[in-house]
């Protein structure tokens, strides 16, 4: 794969697939590869979402037309992220993914659309990400909310074992 890959900034058609979220940290990146892995088992169709929120509180009236190319190149940038994701991903994998493929950003709440797209996929797949030291919290919001709400099975990606462990 090259960075080349078309990136669509709409939601990912509906129909069966595998779907997970990418945001660019090894959590994602280590999801991302066995995401690519479901997809190749189960001959499925592979879809990579970035979720962008440019403003999780709204903005004050007559200030999204002043931010309107702040949020277009927050976009663009989000969309070159997850091009340099699946490359990195694909070059440390012994055999490169060769599936159907379909990268997408969307703007919105990232677990509401990761949980609207979510709906009739084959599979969510998704890292965890959370540093606390309670169980809860080491899935990270975005994975507790996929394993409490999706209504597709979610499988989440520990992080790899450390070296040496």
């Amino acid at each position: 794969m090259t960075a080349t890959l078309p990136v669509q900034y709409e939601a990912p058609p509906p129909g069966a697939a595998v779907l997970t979220g990418c945001d660019g940290s090894d959590a994602a990146l280590w999801a991302l590869d066995r995401a690519m892995t479901e997809a190749e088992a189960h001959h499925l169709p592979l879809y990579v979402l970035a979720v962008v929120n440019p403003s999780p509180t709204g903005y004050p009236p007559g200030m999204a037309d002043l931010v309107q190319e702040s949020v277009e190149r927050l976009t663009e940038s989000m969309a070159d992220g997850l091009r340099r994701a699946v490359a990195t991903v694909q070059s440390a994998r012994t055999r490169p993914y060769a599936g159907r493929l379909a990268l997408h950003v969307v703007l919105g709440n990232v677990v509401e659309v990761l949980l609207q797209a979510a709906e009739g996929r084959h599979t969510l797949v998704v890292g965890t990400r959370g540093n606390g030291g309670f169980g809860r919290l080491l899935l990270g919001s975005v994975s507790t909310a996929a394993v409490h709400h999706a209504t597709c099975p979610v499988l989440v990606v520990p992080a790899p074992p450390a070296e040496g462990a």
